[in-house]
């Protein structure tokens, strides 16, 4: 037992900051109060409390070749199965997957990433790799897996029901890379069975402007409509939407991860959060690919704080930009699978204290932390 005191906890769903102190057992949080103490004393005079980050969007088997082929197009970086990335993968051995895939987790541990969202690709045996490069590192993947079957204009639909079933056993969801290499018919299948298993169903979608081209070319539907038609419980990206496709999306009560850092290395644009956040949804952000950018989710926040204020001529408010790497995802209906926790009572101690060098608690991290400026990451896994 242990209590983190005298700190500024950013508290419940909305981070409301309280100065209370934070009694830990087992890995729960049995008390919060400004005179709450027991067992062993952590006094954090002044720091900022709170909940560890969720990395939203990652795809970390391309740990392996960060920062090859910059100013390449998004096709060429990432569209299998020839993009430099996947060619990278099936190259590579299984021990450097497992190493470069370690390195990466130790890196979100050490900048206050406690859970990530990972696009798995190589199907089953994928899945098993990070299981066993994550097995000893104080982080929760949740993994989405794909399978080689899913592709082409004409897949075979009961292998690819077979594909996912199997990977279900073993996998978090599925997360196929995009609507321009699997069918509808495939699309449906993949969201129908994560449904039924209860599980997540993950895409792409509209994350540059001509994939909303050629898909409003060929079947008239942009491509957002497609996973809202198609039923998938969280789109990634959305850096392009069309005429009502945001208000859709908020209708259909899907969850939404955006990559701000992602679209801007890639020149594809910026996801109008702002737009987003009217409109009532409440997104995750992610850092996307390894290869593109550092798994680091301050970097991301203070990019997409900044990028905000440039891209969409508005500014973002910085609580809500936190929500996103945080409280967010503990209101996606797809919580049970990830099962991240906020700072309250009876919740497991997942949280982060911070140095603290202004007034403002949100602008604190999201603008002044560097990951030396973490004084104890909390983990209901391990302490670190």
């Amino acid at each position: 037992m242990f209590t983190i005191a005298n700190g500024i906890i950013l508290k419940g769903a909305n981070l409301v900051p309280h100065r209370e102190n934070i009694v830990v057992d087992e890995g729960k949080i049995i008390e919060i109060g400004k005179d709450s103490r027991e067992g062993k004393i952590i006094d954090v005079e002044g720091a900022v409390v709170c909940p560890s980050f969720i990395n939203g969007h990652i795809h970390i088997g391309d740990s392996i070749i960060k920062d090859e082929g910059y100013s390449l197009s998004l096709s060429e970086m990432v569209k299998p199965p020839n993009g430099i990335k996947h060619v990278a993968l099936a190259n590579a051995s299984d021990d450097e997957l497992i190493e470069a895939m370690k390195s990466s987790m130790w890196d979100m541990v050490h900048s206050g990433t406690t859970h990530f969202i990972d696009y798995r690709e190589g199907g089953i045996k994928g899945v098993k790799l990070l299981k066993e490069a994550s097995k000893d590192v104080p982080i929760k993947p949740i993994i989405l897996g794909r399978d080689d079957s899913f592709y082409g204009e004409d897949p075979d639909l009961n292998k690819v029901k077979i594909a996912i079933r199997k990977i279900l056993k073993i996998a978090d969801g599925i997360a196929p890379s995009g609507f321009g290499e699997i069918t509808m018919d495939v699309a449906e299948i993949i969201s129908s069975e994560c449904e039924k298993a209860g599980k997540i169903s993950s895409i792409h979608v509209a994350e540059s402007e001509s994939n909303q081209i050629e898909s409003l070319n060929e079947y008239g539907l942009s491509e957002i409509e497609k996973g809202v038609k198609t039923n998938f419980s969280q789109l990634v990206h959305l850096t392009n939407p069309k005429n009502n496709d945001l208000k859709m999306v908020c209708e259909s009560s899907q969850n939404v991860v955006v990559c701000p850092r992602a679209n801007a290395t890639l020149n594809v644009g910026v996801a109008p959060l702002n737009d987003m956040l009217n409109l009532g949804l409440k997104p995750l952000l992610g850092t996307d690919n390894v290869m593109l950018n550092s798994p680091n989710m301050l970097r991301e926040l203070e990019f997409s704080l900044k990028i905000m204020s440039v891209y969409h001529n508005d500014y973002i408010g910085p609580v809500e930009l936190l929500k996103m790497a945080t409280t967010n995802v503990c209101g996606f209906e797809i919580n049970d699978v990830i099962r991240k926790s906020m700072i309250r009572e009876n919740d497991f101690a997942e949280f982060v204290v911070f140095n603290s060098f202004s007034k403002n608690p949100y602008l604190n991290i999201i603008n002044r932390v560097e990951t030396k400026n973490i004084l104890y990451t909390i983990n209901k896994r391990f302490n670190v």
